[in-house]
């Protein structure tokens, strides 16, 4: 789940299957029920892969989709900037060694959680360009960005294009954040 609307889906389908959940989060929903029967299970599978979701109950595929939701949320919807750098937050929140988490990520999406990161940067990037509410120099201060030099290097390395000319061009060249980092 990488949207608001992900997640009023997910609950959505929860409570129409009689489930209660207790708290739904950007990746993860915890249910009431503590233990769900053979037929609940495969109900609820089945329904959440028909809308594109995946019910994950291996500890590994939990991990990777918490250190996505957790980069989806730091990159696309956290407002206060923090002092520690990225692998430290990352570290700190999943109680895991950075380089744990990072050798797992790269065995399993082929890329770094530093690649996935800075692809996600750059589509909120493009979204902020589209919207056109703040300039270049702001968006590469809310961004984390050293410069606009900076952002402006590293947007046109990854997009071909600058952020000028992609702020001239429609918005077509944005991906679905559930589908940054996959071929």
């Amino acid at each position: 789940m990488v949207c608001n609307r992900c997640k009023m889906v997910v609950e959505q389908e929860l409570q129409a299957l009689g489930l209660h959940p207790a708290a739904i989060q950007l990746g993860e929903a915890l249910l009431e029920e503590s233990d769900l029967s053979g037929n609940q299970l495969e109900q609820l599978k089945e329904r959440l892969l028909h809308l594109g979701f995946e019910l994950l109950d291996d500890k590994r595929a939990r991990l990777l989709e918490q250190i996505r939701t957790f980069i989806i949320e730091t990159v696309h919807y956290k407002e206060q900037p923090t002092t520690l750098n990225f692998s430290q937050q990352l570290s700190q929140h999943l109680q895991h060694d950075y380089s744990y988490l990072s050798k797992l990520f790269s065995e399993v999406e082929g890329i770094t959680i530093e690649q996935y990161l800075l692809l996600q940067k750059i589509e909120r990037v493009k979204e902020l360009l589209h919207y056109d509410e703040l300039s270049l120099s702001q968006i590469a201060l809310d961004m984390g960005y050293s410069s606009t030099a900076h952002l402006s290097a590293q947007f046109k390395k990854m997009t071909g294009l600058t952020p000028t000319r992609f702020k001239q061009m429609d918005a077509s060249h944005r991906r679905p954040l559930d589908q940054v980092g996959k071929p």
